[in-house]
């Protein structure tokens, strides 16, 4: 097997509290025979379903999502710019060197994942082989032993692990928490917590998921485990579907905050009329579209990374706002519950913790993959902590008066509030390209090479262009924000985590652990089915009201 243009490098999956003299037998061809791997007390099981013989779609999802995260990442720092895996995704790099390639058909049979026949027996956390790219490109499976001694030279350390995951958490969703808390009552700051809680537990069960068997790397493969191709397709799409929202979301809030900086700004040609908030969606497009062209992603994924920091600027500078520019924080909290609104809450709370579809390449990209529990914790507390504190600040100042965005309701004379609305327009145009990207070679991975060559610019215009469309027509940042919480995030988020490691892991969970599984499941279902509900209900009756 060959990968093109690739540099000598380790393309590995971790394994926690891994023995020296555990070595994984290959065969004459390279491939792991199943043999010489360490079981645990949890017992050894081999997929029934998953078997990753073929290369599925998508291919693209992993090598993507790794632009996400920047800290010792070993994909992104052994990949080029745009990864080669299947042929219209590799097609999106334009190497003229890689078309022979990728115009065989026998070559693009490159299992994406050991086949069922190659998995090796071994129970949950068990050792996982790695393979290597030799300098003539052609793939060589290791002992599993050698996996940790590359991980120390090429991982990420435990606090570039932890940068990674409050990178990935801490969002955009910072900004709407004080009209959550408005929404659904003081007393549904306990949901945050709470939300904050389970969330990191399923992060955990993913991680057991990946550990479950030799292969398995992404969200997409934990899918392909546990219920087959079908599975692999249901929830990339659901990946994919939470990815393009959310772009539109950044497309939405673009528009709020710099039509409030320049109100007066409108279209009026012919028979269309266009407001401010019209407007600067458009504008928005158009200025983020060349990012979505870019093939080395490298720039936007280190200038995103400082979406904490980001984070944390508008954070304080509402707090200046209001302990220094005379706001004040003696607006009250108003009432303690409000239970016709908390469905709507709930899926701001849930779009706070959507990360779950990166966890896996932080898990992947750890030195010490053993510290991933840890490091999920420390991110969770620390981001609650921030969602927590912006949501008593804001709704201390601006009580029953608060908007969708917290910058939305900040005097526009004041620095701090010129650094804050600044910061939050800035924040979305370095995000976007790496968030739709995913999306877009998805797309390009369903077409032939040639074609992908072709329109790929095309493709990705389209796709910013259609994001500008629906937040034109759907200009509700917080109940959009709330429907993708809902829907998507909790669904992502809560129930698929627990589905699909109780169908991995089977009869080999504890009762405790299936109980605790059914409940967030349950949990879960209450929670999509009642904020999808409240929050489309909201958009309609906002539409109808315009």
């Amino acid at each position: 097997m060959r990968i093109p243009g690739s540099n000598p490098s380790l393309l590995y999956i971790g394994s926690d509290d891994e023995d020296d003299d555990n070595n994984t037998e290959v065969n004459e061809n390279g491939a792991p025979t199943g043999r010489g791997h360490r079981h645990t007390n949890a017992g050894s099981r081999t997929s029934s379903v998953g078997s990753f013989t073929n290369p599925t779609w998508p291919q693209s999802y992993r090598q993507s999502m790794d632009y996400q995260i920047v800290s010792g990442s070993p994909t992104f720092q052994i990949f080029s710019p745009i990864p080669r895996i299947s042929s219209s995704f590799l097609s999106s790099s334009f190497k003229k060197q890689d078309s022979a390639f990728f115009s065989s058909s026998e070559n693009l049979r490159i299992p994406f994942l050991p086949g069922k026949g190659e998995d090796a027996e071994q129970g949950l956390g068990g050792a996982k082989p790695i393979c290597k790219v030799d300098s003539d490109a052609s793939i060589t499976y290791l002992p599993s032993k050698f996996a940790d001694a590359e991980r120390e030279e090429e991982g990420s350390s435990f606090t570039q692990a932890m940068l990674n995951g409050l990178n990935v958490l801490a969002g955009v969703g910072v900004l709407s928490t004080p009209y959550a808390l408005k929404e659904g009552g003081f007393l549904g700051i306990i949901l945050l917590f709470a939300l904050a809680a389970i969330c990191c537990y399923t992060g955990i069960l993913l991680r057991r998921c990946l550990d479950s068997q030799p292969g398995m790397q992404s969200y997409p493969d934990i899918g392909q485990a546990a219920f087959g191709t079908t599975g692999r397709f249901i929830i990339s799409i659901i990946l994919y579907i939470e990815l393009y929202a959310c772009c539109v979301e950044f497309i939405i809030l673009e528009g709020d905050n710099l039509s409030a900086l320049f109100p007066g700004a409108r279209l009026d040609m012919g028979g269309l009329h266009l407001d401010s908030q019209h407007v600067f969606c458009i504008v928005s497009a158009l200025v983020i579209m060349p990012t979505v062209w870019l093939r080395d992603l490298s720039v936007l994924s280190y200038v995103s990374a400082g979406g904490v920091v980001a984070t944390l600027v508008v954070v304080f500078s509402v707090f200046w706002v209001g302990a220094f520019d005379g706001v004040g924080f003696h607006r009250g909290t108003g009432p303690l519950l409000n239970i016709a609104q908390l469905p709507v809450s709930i899926g701001l709370y849930g779009f706070c913790y959507s990360g779950h579809a990166v966890f896996p390449n932080v898990y992947t990209s750890m030195k010490r993959p053993q510290d991933f529990n840890l490091v999920l914790q420390v991110s969770f507390f620390i981001v609650s902590l921030i969602y927590g504190g912006m949501a008593v600040m804001g709704i201390s100042m601006f009580g029953q008066d608060t908007l969708s965005s917290i910058t939305l309701n900040l005097p526009k004379e004041f620095l701090a509030s010129k650094i804050a609305v600044w910061t939050t327009v800035i924040n979305p145009i370095t995000k976007f390209a790496l968030t739709m990207t995913p999306v877009a070679l998805c797309l390009e991975e369903l077409l032939p090479y040639e074609k992908a060559m072709k329109y790929s610019t095309f493709l990705r215009t389209g796709l910013v262009m259609s994001t500008a469309a629906v937040a034109v027509l759907v200009p509700y940042f917080g109940l959009v924000m709330a429907f993708i919480g809902a829907f998507l995030s909790m669904t992502v988020s809560l129930i698929l985590p627990c589905l699909c490691y109780l169908s991995i892991v089977g009869d080999k969970t504890t009762i405790m652990q299936r109980i605790v599984c059914v409940f967030i499941i349950v949990v879960g279902v209450v929670c999509v089915i009642a904020g999808t509900y409240s929050s489309v209900a909201g958009i309609i009756q906002s539409v109808f009201d315009t």
